[in-house]
């Protein structure tokens, strides 16, 4: 080779090097400037697609606003809250906040915001966008469905702006676990929304219509294109304030397409043909046959056990007075006997649901908390076998009798009848009805299955009251007790058994309702789970809710997707998106 060409190449090359050392440098001199939050997963490769499949169109890109499941999970991934509940050791860790710390009487929360990150528009992050952000959901002309969780001792949280970088939260009352209350808040750009809020247009703002220049948030994704119907397209924030351990900036995944696929059956038949990379939310039947392939398609499969879900059945306990409903009115008498509803829970077979219901991906539950909250579960709990004759001996105990034809009859010799509904579009739960009616049929209850639309049947539970029992089931939004507050004080909105309490209607409530409220205020982990394990067993006892079994979390990956670390909490696939990567 001649020496011109020779040198030239060298030349080429030096510069090629120097200009990466430049690149290198500029970049390590950005990340001085920013307060760039350094994470420990295994290192990616950067670039390329990622596609999943939710079951609607996002409802509005409002995190203020948003409200269902679906919304919810696309809008987490545009932006961050200040502290984090990291879905994998369950405990609050630092995000946009740096650090923090505590008055010693609990009530106030002095935050140290990240200094130099910028909005996905690349406009910088301060205290005024985090107090803006908080009045945005504390504003009760806005009603955002977060305020209630901002409301501590019957107040408001207030927010004050320390300095550019430092603010200061106020309670009116300790609260337990106040860190938690920041995660899933999004910090929003008050140089984009605040015309809006003054105008009083913030409702109409970031719609579902608005151009993509419209939005910034402060997660690893923005918005790129939306087509109805069809798809959501998000890209890559390139201004993402975590990086991995060579400082490259996260996320590794270029594009983040979400596509619309209205039914269950449907997003496993396009995972099984490999238009999606991730499937989540999906029964025990499909993870058995996604299971038989997995060999030949190198499926990542995973079950994680019991989740925070917990399915339950109860009676209808509400003052019916002005209702005209004398049937159920009457049949009230057994349900509100403690010893009726023990008959029940000790006849039915709660092993036969997990192998009938779930093929066995489920946990028999005799109280709320499931075996997934390692945190908060009381183990002292007996968990008693399916016993017809303890069931018989309850009854006889409490003056009901049997005809000669094996009818079980009240204490008025009147036949025990009554009817469970249950939602029509969740097979899981209509077969753990017919599994019920076939237990206490051996009990000589004649028990009717009514199943309905979702909407008709939470018409009759929260409005009407016209049911006699039902099934149903609820999912924490986090392992602490607080996230439940609203099923078990009495007045709570979620006190599904008895919605028309305005004081607790018996002395156990009672009970609840003091432990509650105690361990809101109570500091030390282990007073609290005291206090906690004592309302579980109150529950087991008293059974205003009769637990049945809690899904595990089931959830599958392609083999092109790395840094795959599911969780039992929402969002279980996506909650380190910024980590995944695709081979």
């Amino acid at each position: 080779m001649p020496k011109a060409a020779t040198k030239r190449r060298a030349l080429v090359c030096l510069a090629m090097i120097l200009v990466a050392a430049l690149y290198l440098a500029n970049t390590r001199a950005a990340q001085q400037k920013e307060d760039v939050m350094v994470t420990s997963n295994a290192l990616g490769r950067p670039g390329g697609t990622l596609t999943l499949a939710v079951r609607s169109d996002p409802k509005t890109l409002n995190p203020v606003l948003a409200v269902d499941e679906t919304t919810r999970e696309i809008i987490d991934c545009m932006n961050a809250d200040l502290i984090h509940i990291n879905r994998e050791t369950q405990q609050p860790e630092a995000a946009l906040a740096k650090s923090w710390s505590i008055s010693h009487d609990g009530e106030t929360y002095t935050l140290h915001i990240r200094r130099g990150l910028r909005f996905s528009d690349g406009q910088p992050l301060t205290a005024d966008d985090v107090v803006f952000s908080f009045q945005l959901y504390l504003d009760e002309k806005i009603d955002s469905p977060q305020r209630d969780l901002l409301m501590v001792g019957g107040k408001p949280i207030s927010v004050e702006k320390i300095d550019d970088y430092t603010v200061r939260f106020h309670l009116a009352q300790p609260y337990a676990a106040a860190e938690r209350l920041f995660d899933g808040l999004a910090i929003l750009p008050k140089h984009l929304l605040e015309s809006a809020y003054k105008a009083g247009t913030f409702a109409q703002s970031w719609g579902v219509s608005a151009a993509p220049d419209q939005f910034a948030g402060l997660g690893p994704f923005r918005l790129k294109e939306y087509v109805p119907g069809q798809r959501i397209v998000l890209e890559r924030n390139p201004y993402y304030w975590k990086v991995d351990g060579t400082g490259r900036r996260l996320p590794y995944i270029d594009t983040l397409v979400f596509l619309f696929v209205p039914s269950e059956d449907a997003q496993v038949i396009r995972f099984q043909a490999g238009d999606t990379d991730l499937l989540s939310r999906f029964s025990a039947a499909d993870f058995s046959v996604l299971q038989r392939e997995q060999a030949a398609k190198g499926y990542q499969l995973e079950d994680l056990g019991s989740g925070l879900e917990y399915n339950f059945l109860f009676f209808n306990l509400n003052n019916l007075d002005g209702k005209n409903l004398p049937a159920i009115t009457r049949k009230q008498s057994w349900f509100r006997d403690v010893r009726f509803r023990q008959a029940v829970s000790a006849a039915i077979d709660r092993d036969g649901i997990v192998r009938l219901v779930y093929e066995g991906r489920a946990t028999p539950l005799w109280s709320q908390v499931t075996p997934g909250n390692k945190l908060w579960l009381n183990t002292a709990l007996v968990q008693p076998a399916q016993s017809l004759e303890h069931a018989r001996e309850l009854l006889r105990g409490a003056s009901f009798s049997w005809s000669s034809s094996g009818a079980l009859l009240d204490p008025s010799r009147q036949p025990v009848e009554f009817s469970i509904l249950t939602s029509s579009s969740n097979a899981e739960r209509t077969k753990m009805a017919t599994l019920i009616q076939d237990d206490l049929s051996k009990l000589g209850m004649n028990v009717h299955i009514v199943p309905l639309d979702f909407q008709s049947m939470v018409a009759r539970l929260l409005n009407s009251f016209d049911y006699e029992a039902a099934i149903m089931g609820l999912a924490s939004g986090d392992v602490d007790p607080t996230s439940d507050m609203n099923v078990w004080l009495s007045n709570g909105g979620t006190h599904l058994w008895n919605l028309t309490e305005s004081k607790p209607a018996t002395a156990w409530e009672a009970e609840i309702n003091q432990l509650m409220n105690e361990q809101l205020v109570t500091l030390n982990y282990g007073q609290r789970k005291l206090l906690y394990d004592r309302v579980q067993q109150i529950v087991a006892d008293e059974l205003p809710v009769i637990c049945l079994a809690s899904p595990h979390v089931l959830v599958g990956a392609s083999r092109r997707v790395g840094n795959f670390h599911p969780s039992i909490l929402e969002p279980s696939a996506l909650w380190n998106i910024d980590e995944l990567y695709v081979h």
